[in-house]
Formats: structure tokens, C-alpha cells, sequence
């Protein structure tokens, strides 16, 4: 009975481990921090986008911002990080963000939005940190 509760209690700790380490996030993004960011290379775009982030993982569904979609990680290794999404049975886009220092970023995104395809690279610069009252840009 001692030796199956040990067991339990190795299985339970490493599940928590585990279920710690998912809940961290990407580590390529790790060195970037939430806030105010600017964005440029937006198609059609004369001026900078200036947007609160509060979460990083927003950028990857940039195009699709403001709707709920499903994605998945298919790449975490160094500064770089690409992810794969869908927003229903249409829209979908796969976009990669590589981390150039902790306060600029170059995010690549192509895939299909509104039955057309979108295909541009976005540099982003962190500038500040978020108004308390500012919305936020997450999913």
C-alpha cells in the first residue's frame, strides 16, 4: 500500500510540473513583456498602429484580432516562435514572431481572412506601459 501511494504522489507532482510549465507560455516570448506597442507594415495603414498588449500571444492572430479562434504552438525555440490558427471553418492564418530584442518584434502572418488571403510582416516596438482604463488587445 506505501509503495502504490508513492507512486501516486510521484505521478501527481509530476502532472503539476507539467500543467506549471504549459501555463508559463512560449518561452521565445519570454523576454518581451506585455504593454503599449506600436505597430507598422499594416497593408493600407499611412500611420503606426498604436494598441495595448496585453498578452503576447494575441500577436500570432493579429490579422484576426478581436475573435475567438483556436490555435496551436508548432514551434518554440529560441527567440522565434510560430503558431498555426483557425477561426471557424474559414479563416485561418499561421504567423511566426521572432523576438529582435525585448521591445521590438517582427511578426510574419499570412493565411485567409474574410474568403481573401492576407500575406505581411509587422514590426512592433514596445514604447510604454498600458493606461490602467486602456482596452486591451486579447483572445
Amino acid at each position: 500500500m506505501t509503495r502504490l501511494r508513492i507512486i501516486a504522489i510521484g505521478g501527481a507532482a509530476a502532472l503539476a510540473m507539467l500543467t506549471l510549465v504549459g501555463a508559463q507560455g512560449p518561452s521565445a516570448l519570454g523576454g518581451a513583456s506585455p504593454g503599449d506597442w506600436d505597430f507598422t507594415g499594416l497593408p493600407g495603414a499611412k500611420a503606426p498602429l498604436r494598441e495595448c498588449v496585453a498578452d503576447l500571444m494575441a500577436l500570432a492572430q493579429f490579422e484576426h484580432r478581436g475573435r475567438h479562434c483556436s490555435s496551436k504552438v508548432i514551434s518554440d525555440r529560441g527567440n522565434s516562435i510560430v503558431v498555426q490558427y483557425a477561426c471557424g471553418p474559414a479563416d485561418f492564418g499561421r504567423t511566426q514572431i521572432d523576438v529582435l530584442t525585448p521591445r521590438s518584434l517582427r511578426i510574419s502572418t499570412q493565411g485567409i481572412s474574410d474568403s481573401l488571403p492576407f500575406n505581411y510582416v509587422l514590426q512592433a516596438r514596445r514604447y510604454g506601459d498600458c493606461a490602467k482604463s486602456a482596452a486591451s488587445l486579447r483572445h
